[in-house]
């Protein structure tokens, strides 16, 4: 929101000066001030429905339009990818705690293997590639459309297992969360 409220005041500038408006030509429009005009314009005077409307109006522009507001029913999210030495993990979910899900891009190079321990509950599906899991004794390759399912709390590592990159979806849970898989679907009655 606070980033939207920031850009407000460019924005208004730079559609005024789009349709070749003056300053006093907005003025004359809306009956707002070209002193208030001018310091919207330039983020010293806060934007607010009063100010914002009539601009609106004068310029023949939906509100939402006018301060840059994201289109409403857009459900699409966009994250930031976070990149690792061996991996790439693009968060899937917004919120923190309970069911986490994220899209894991992991290097084609076959790294060496760091087992690690935690709190929660593990579900890999591989999407492309061949990747290499390490999970306790167990040493297992995945291809695609394979699952693994696991508690963190058993040492594991995941990665490439250097025939190229390999791409998963993981679904992580506080312990005790478990993923449940249907492996067949019942028949209709």
């Amino acid at each position: 929101m606070e980033d939207i409220i920031a850009t407000v005041g460019p924005r208004l500038r730079r559609i005024r000066r789009e349709r070749n408006c003056t300053l006093n030509e907005l003025s004359a429009a809306t009956g707002i001030s070209v002193s208030t005009l001018s310091r919207l314009e330039v983020g010293q005077r806060k934007a607010s429905l009063d100010l914002l409307l009539p601009i609106s109006r004068a310029h023949r522009i939906p509100l939402d339009e006018l301060i840059g507001a994201p289109p409403i029913g857009d459900t699409r999210r966009y994250t930031k990818p976070i990149e690792r030495s061996d991996r790439t993990i693009v968060p899937l979910t917004f919120h923190p705690g309970r069911l986490q899900s994220l899209k894991m891009i992991f290097c084609s190079t076959q790294c060496e293997p760091d087992l690690r321990t935690h709190e929660g509950y593990e579900w890999l599906y591989v999407l492309s590639g061949k990747g290499r899991l390490l999970l306790g004794d167990h040493d297992v390759v995945l291809k695609v459309g394979e699952v693994a399912e696991f508690d963190t709390r058993i040492p594991h590592w995941f990665g490439s297992t250097g025939d190229g990159p390999v791409e998963v979806l993981s679904l992580f849970g506080p312990q005790g969360e478990r993923i449940h898989v249907r492996a067949k679907s019942r028949d209709k009655e």
